[in-house]
């Protein structure tokens, strides 16, 4: 994938932006808290819906703006037109609209554009809660699974309804035939949603194993568990619900199942599972993404858009080289920001597409 244009307003610092990326790598540089980020956040919104930084109420919405506003267009393989999406946010409310047709569900924009994003929370991905770790292998899933029927966009919100459905009758304190209703919708859908997830996870591992040894060596071979959410090897998720059943009456909420799933990775250099340092976890969470765009390079036959933000303060200069020289060999679009080019850029022998940010203006150089 290819962004060839970028367009925003109401966002942030920027009341109106445009940019016009090449191909390979594009660098974006500026003092800081001139809006460099933001570029990318913007991109980031329309692939995922939110700001890697938290909330679109939060803060990305520029001050006297109703809305932020964000329209990209890209090329893709196999495709002899542009594609284009656009879409607007208030906080609270969105419209979008995907090859000059209106967007019913927020999912469907975000499932044409594909980007992956490293930034300086993406540590949480493995120090953070499960939350996060479950968009990383739906958002693949969600990509390389588009267009079947049965397929695990179909399952996740099946899921997510019977899910909402039976919380409601939790919290009002309704048992009996409803219950066992929504159970059963709960099982159905959530059993194969996890062999979804499992078979990911399994194929992610080849990835994972190649850009760890590449990245932390030192680190050993890293090993992908996965938690399905209840204990699956024990219990088939219709029975782990019904014994579950007194418990989540007592919370209000159901308390077993693929929402409460997760995944770890182990290293066999540290043993007993010692606690990654800040640097390791930075590394890993960096290994899962480029694992990640990897895989799908592989399944979608072209790699998809990788914006790396503030990459010299949080790679030191032999792993930004590493990184640089394995994304530039895949001929992936690229996205790097900074107050100066990363270090590790130099010696390379890539000359990037060069912008400056500053005083709410974007410009290209050279």
């Amino acid at each position: 994938m290819q962004v060839i244009r970028l367009e925003a307003s109401g966002l942030r610092r920027f009341e109106r932006v445009a940019l016009a990326p090449e191909p390979g790598l594009n660098l974006i540089t500026g003092d800081n808290g001139a809006g460099k980020t933001s570029l990318l956040e913007a991109l980031h919104l329309m692939a995922y819906g939110r700001s890697f930084r938290g909330r679109v109420r939060d803060g990305l919405v520029r001050t006297q703006s109703e809305a932020v506003e964000v329209f990209v267009e890209w090329c893709e393989g196999g495709q002899l037109r542009p594609r284009r999406g656009g879409l607007r946010h208030t906080g609270q409310a969105w419209t979008g609209r995907l090859d000059g047709e209106k967007v019913a569900q927020l999912g469907d924009l975000c499932a044409a554009l594909a980007v992956v994003s490293f930034e300086p929370g993406s540590h949480a991905l493995v120090t953070g809660g499960g939350e996060p770790r479950r968009r990383f292998v739906d958002w693949g899933l969600f990509h390389v699974e588009q267009g079947r029927e049965a397929g695990f966009l179909t399952l996740w919100r099946r899921y997510a309804r019977a899910l909402k459905q039976r919380n409601a009758l939790l919290k009002a304190g309704i048992g009996g035939g409803q219950l066992d209703a929504w159970d059963h919708e709960l099982a159905d859908a959530g059993e194969p949603l996890t062999d979804h997830r499992q078979r990911y996870l399994d194929a992610l591992q080849e990835d994972l194993t190649a850009v760890v040894s590449d990245l932390a060596p030192s680190l050993g071979a890293a090993t992908l568990a996965f938690q399905p959410g209840w204990r699956r090897h024990e219990l088939a998720l219709g029975d782990a619900l019904l014994l579950a059943r007194d418990r989540d009456r007592a919370a209000g909420y159901t308390t077993v199942g693929p929402h409460r799933a997760d995944w770890r990775i182990d290293y066999s250099a540290l043993p007993q599972r010692e606690t990654l340092s800040r640097g390791q976890a930075k590394l890993t969470a960096l290994a899962c993404l480029l694992a990640q765009a990897q895989d799908f390079a592989r399944r979608r036959g072209e790699w998809p858009i990788v914006a790396l933000d503030d990459l010299a303060s949080e790679l030191d200069r032999h792993h930004q080289r590493r990184t640089l020289e394995r994304l530039l060999a895949s001929g992936a679009q690229v996205f790097i920001t900074g107050t100066e080019p990363p270090a590790g850029l130099a010696g390379t022998g890539v000359a990037p597409t060069l912008f400056h940010v500053e005083h709410g203006a974007v410009k290209r150089l050279g």
